[in-house]
């Protein structure tokens, strides 16, 4: 099987399940997107010199690959589809726990940055974000499994406080947002 088809020449693409579609439907906008918080948690990794954290991410992103798989169904054939759990969600949280007991307790708002990692961090939180919003768009469509909405609202959670371990695990203050009045 060639990796081009030419069926992108003309604006169009298939979904899981066999419908075509135009390039800017909504679910290639959030499949999309999900793909572009993987490609992103990749730099991460690779920018990350723990084992254990390394490990965290490769999990996630295998994750992720499920919720991108359920938003490209189209829900016309008859396909098993891994699956997540709230068992996936509850692992996030028990992440957010661990990370929190080591840091200290947020009374500001902070500014990303500190560490290239760190801050790679925060763009992934970012970009998890707008693929949350481009799920519910999805969902709204033709709803599927509640739980890839928890988790991805879970994960950009998850993210802010691992750009905050980062930071601690590497002994670097974090900046705090200090607004001027002007």
């Amino acid at each position: 099987m060639k990796i081009y088809t030419k069926k992108g020449d003309k604006c169009q693409t298939t979904l899981l399940g066999g419908n075509p579609v135009l390039k800017n439907n909504v679910r290639l906008h959030a499949y999309g997107t999900i793909d572009e918080l993987i490609s992103q948690l990749a730099v991460l990794h690779d920018l990350l010199e723990w084992n254990d954290i390394k490990d965290w991410i490769i999990l996630i992103e295998d994750k992720l690959m499920i919720c991108a798989a359920h938003v490209a169904f189209d829900g016309t054939k008859e396909i098993t589809l891994p699956h997540l759990t709230e068992n996936d969600v509850s692992w996030l949280e028990q992440q957010i726990d661990f990370m929190e007991k080591e840091l200290s307790p947020l009374h500001h708002f902070i500014l990303p940055g500190g560490h290239i990692a760190s801050s790679q961090a925060h763009v992934c939180r970012t970009v998890c974000r707008r693929a949350e919003r481009c799920i519910v768009d999805v969902y709204q469509q033709l709803p599927f499994d509640e739980v890839i909405l928890k988790y991805t609202n879970r994960l950009s959670d998850f993210l802010f406080v691992l750009s905050r371990y980062i930071l601690k695990r590497k002994g670097i203050n974090e900046i705090p947002w200090n607004p001027t009045s002007m």
